[in-house]
């Protein structure tokens, strides 16, 4: 696209996480709501209306999130003595700000998510993307009394213009990217911002919902992966691991997250970690090699 760069070899070159690790685990929790007369795109009787037409199932199992799926993730986190990044809606900072405020507290990352989950950005006009990120941002910070650094788009979908809009309105970094493994620098125009990539493999929605698959498999497919990487040559990667409150968030599911959470708690290989701690290593890093004479 006109007007945009992208540096892949500023901050990333030769690098280590923290302590010469090589793998970062990122716990994602998708934490969502839904404007009025709009419904999660996916329930469980796994078939869509006709004509448009409301769902009050789908819009009761997506309401699960707020008010129960959640807590009930974030409490696995914190036995398990782990950080969560909280991909926040801004109808959540506006209807739960005492609950948000609590987990920001407690030290998890509190990540920009637009307002609601229906509001993606490919179907709005400039004007409505940038009221999402604006109202959003505005919530979350009234909410927690911190402004959010970090964003995450529904859907992880916004375009390089949405981009530029993150980097106005503050966010040192997103992570509204699939095409590297590791961050690298991105300059849109006159705003430069920091993408770090998602890895895509480890989501319970499309995991459950698209394919059918049980918790067990989602353990599965999580440590047998971990534990294949490590025979591969060495590389440092980060590993996205997504719970949404209204899937795994559910007793029936969540029992995997946790096994999933105190294999990562329990192995030294891993640096259980959030997206900002990343930009801070990264960014710092890239500061460094510049103040190196020569």
């Amino acid at each position: 696209m006109p007007g945009t760069e992208f540096d892949h070899a500023g901050p990333r070159r030769d690098l280590l996480w923290p302590r010469g690790k090589r793998i970062a685990v990122i716990f994602n929790l998708a934490y969502e709501m839904w404007t009025p007369g709009a419904t999660s795109g996916v329930g469980p009787m796994g078939n869509v209306l006709a004509d448009g037409c409301f769902d009050p199932n789908a819009d009761s199992y997506g309401r699960y999130n707020a008010t129960v799926g959640m807590e009930r993730l974030v409490k696995i986190m914190e036995r398990r003595g782990l950080k969560a990044s909280l991909l926040t809606s801004g109808l959540v900072a506006q209807h739960f700000p005492d609950r948000l405020r609590a987990y920001a507290a407690a030290g998890h990352e509190i990540v920009g998510h637009g307002m609601a989950q229906n509001l993606i950005f490919p179907t709005l006009t400039p004007d409505e993307a940038q009221a999402s990120i604006d109202q959003s941002t505005a919530l979350i910070e009234a909410a927690t009394g911190q402004r959010p650094t970090g964003w995450i788009s529904p859907r992880v979908t916004s375009s390089a213009e949405n981009q530029r809009a993150f980097a106005k309105a503050g966010y040192r970094w997103h992570g509204d990217a699939i095409d590297d493994d590791l961050p690298y620098l991105q300059r849109v125009d006159d705003a430069e911002i920091l993408a770090i990539p998602m890895s895509v493999e480890f989501n319970d929605l499309p995991h459950a919902m698209r394919f059918g698959r049980t918790p067990g498999q989602f353990v599965t497919l999580v440590t047998e992966a971990l534990n294949a990487i490590k025979t591969q040559p060495a590389e440092t990667i980060i590993l996205d691991i997504f719970a949404h409150g209204h899937c795994y968030g559910r007793p029936a599911a969540s029992w995997a997250i946790d096994e999933i959470a105190a294999t990562c708690a329990g192995d030294d290989a891993l640096w259980i970690t959030t997206r900002s701690e990343i930009a801070d290593h990264c960014l710092e890093r890239w500061q460094r090699k510049h103040e190196q004479p020569g």
